[in-house]
């Protein structure tokens, strides 16, 4: 009993140093980098797609002749022409392969390419990805794929059994993509560059436009909820990019809207910290109902002319618990009302409709986004 009693304390301390912890650091804004809440314009990735062939694989390849046609028109690039009715091999896959060209690369570094079966092979297990050109948007190529995948998984099996781990018909090739030519990134034009936030927002841009001018002068301005213009100062005119990193490193403090999140399908529910419940009264009761079907054999008497059956019998039971009912007070945040949800047993799945409930009441000071 002493020893329970002790742990119990000792628990209980360990909650309380929690709790003072975590209303300590929610007292104190979080201050993040800017880098961490904008991008620069003219600074962007672009998305590389090709098609290509997949050999080497044990029998799990395409069963179809897409993969055939194209493993005919490869051949005739090198002088050799074969009809695609003729080749039966299951050891080739047709593929798509997809990778995405950072800004500021130059020919000769390498990516990462993703390859995904395109037709119905069974497993890219042990497969050697032959050279892809990879095609921007534009039509031109500006990098070309080739290696050996990396599957992260397997497939192994037979007629009566088989087992498999992770997705065996995707897999990577680790820096197998080279890149031929690199894209202009002008992210300096005439001297000014712009900040796009990632969550356009008027109060965040206002705040890095803030921390900006507090350390270089008055060079920045707000254009927009997700764009904030700076002018590069006279000092940093030879260097531009040295004047970038030293916008990187600022901190601020971010704004944000308020929230909720909840998707139905997973039973998630994501509320952010902004969220405030006015004055409201949650009734939260739960009904359990239980279907069971028991067989029961019927035998006829040993003079009787019937016949032995079975019988089927539901046993059908309803019980709905005691409903509890909680006050929520005015401004209520959202640690109060998970704590006072949590007091009488609600579920996520329970969580769900009591919000939807509470913002039809006019009760939930946030936006519902239900996905």
């Amino acid at each position: 009993m002493g020893g329970n009693a002790g742990a119990g304390r000792f628990l209980l301390g360990i909650l309380s140093c929690l709790a003072m912890l975590l209303s300590a650091g929610s007292a104190s804004a979080l201050e993040v980098r800017v880098k961490d809440v904008a991008v620069l314009e003219g600074a962007r990735p672009n998305q590389l797609v090709g098609m290509g062939l997949v050999v080497g694989l044990q029998g799990t390849g395409d069963k179809g002749d897409m993969a055939m046609r194209m493993m005919s028109n490869m051949s005739s690039r090198f002088g050799l022409t074969i009809d695609p009715k003729l080749v039966k091999s299951k050891n080739v896959a047709l593929v798509s392969v997809t990778c995405e060209l950072p800004p500021f690369v130059v020919p000769g570094q390498t990516l990462d390419v993703l390859v995904s079966a395109a037709g119905d092979a069974k497993s890219l297990q042990g497969g050697v990805l032959l050279q892809t050109p990879l095609k921007a948007a534009n039509g031109k190529v500006y990098a070309v794929a080739q290696g050996s995948l990396s599957l992260g998984g397997f497939s192994a099996g037979g007629q009566g059994a088989q087992v498999s781990k992770n997705v065996t018909t995707v897999g990577r090739v680790p820096g197998g993509a080279i890149v031929e030519q690199g894209t202009e990134s002008s992210f300096v034009p005439g001297g000014r560059m712009s900040l796009l936030l990632r969550q356009p927002d008027f109060t965040t841009a206002t705040r890095v436009a803030k921390a900006i001018n507090k350390h270089h002068g008055q060079v920045a301005r707000v254009v927009d909820a997700g764009r904030v213009e700076v002018a590069v100062p006279a000092s940093y005119g030879d260097s531009p990019a040295s004047f970038v990193a030293a916008l990187e490193g600022l901190t601020l403090v971010p704004d944000s809207v308020a929230r909720v999140v909840v998707n139905e399908r997973t039973g998630t529910v994501v509320m952010g910290g902004n969220v405030r419940i006015g004055s409201a009264a949650v009734a939260h009761g739960n009904l359990t109902v239980r279907v069971s079907e028991n067989a029961q054999v019927s035998q006829p008497n040993p003079l009787g002319q019937g016949q032995t059956a079975v019988v089927p019998r539901t046993d059908l039971q309803a019980q709905e618990g005691q409903g509890q009912v909680v006050a929520l007070p005015e401004s209520s945040t959202v640690t109060d009302l998970v704590r006072a949800l949590n007091a009488v047993g609600a579920t996520p799945r329970d969580l769900i409709p009591i919000l939807q409930a509470l913002d039809q009441a006019g009760a939930l000071h946030g936006q519902l986004i239900i996905q």
